[in-house]
């Protein structure tokens, strides 16, 4: 069934009994993405949150110079949505592109807001979400600050295990805000060390 990844997901929560299951299939709408193709664009409003079933995305912002700067990826289970736009209403200053064929479920404020009323269980799911969510971003913005390249990368594995080689080098080394040249020695130089500690 096309949302059953989306029902094993909420299992890991609060789980959602036939009618709570019910009531979100009406709400959610399913498609499909090209490699390379765009669910939001700078200037454009979010309005949507997205739940990825199939394939892979990122979110990035491009600075005054034209250089793109990876800010988060998902990929199947995981959830994607510039949330300060979807909530405020405000033009996105980040875009959300496919880097595989992908598909997607989505749901727009309406609909979410409309499943928190009337069922508390989205309420509690989505807090624990948000929650989740904002640890990672904590944890990225310290990383920056007090991080070596090499330790990075390593929380980059441990926060994506099954992206590393799904996404290009150029993608991952955008995200830890380096050079792919110098991504290849940081990976050398950790299977280096891994190797040496057997």
């Amino acid at each position: 069934m096309i949302l059953d990844p989306l029902f094993l997901f909420f299992e890991n929560y609060v789980a959602l009994n036939a009618e709570e299951k019910d009531a979100l299939s009406q709400r959610v709408k399913e498609r499909l993405v090209k490699r390379k193709e765009f669910i939001l664009q700078e200037g454009q409003l979010c309005q949507y949150y997205t739940f990825v079933t199939e394939g892979c995305f990122r979110m990035y912002a491009i600075d005054k110079a034209g250089k793109e700067h990876n800010v988060q990826f998902a990929a199947e289970s995981d959830w994607i949505a510039d949330i300060g736009s979807f909530y405020s209403g405000k033009p996105s200053k980040l875009c959300i592109e496919s880097i595989e064929p992908s598909r997607i479920l989505q749901i727009d404020k309406l609909d979410l807001i409309h499943m928190y009323r009337n069922y508390p269980k989205f309420v509690r799911n989505f807090k624990v979400i948000f929650e989740n969510k904002f640890v990672e971003l904590q944890n990225r913005v310290l990383q920056n600050i007090s991080s070596t390249a090499e330790e990075r990368y390593l929380a980059f594995l441990e926060q994506y295990p099954n992206l590393s080689n799904r996404i290009p080098s150029i993608q991952i080394a955008s995200y830890l805000g380096i050079t792919p040249e110098f991504l290849s020695k940081v990976r050398k130089d950790v299977a280096s060390n891994r190797t040496s500690a057997v």
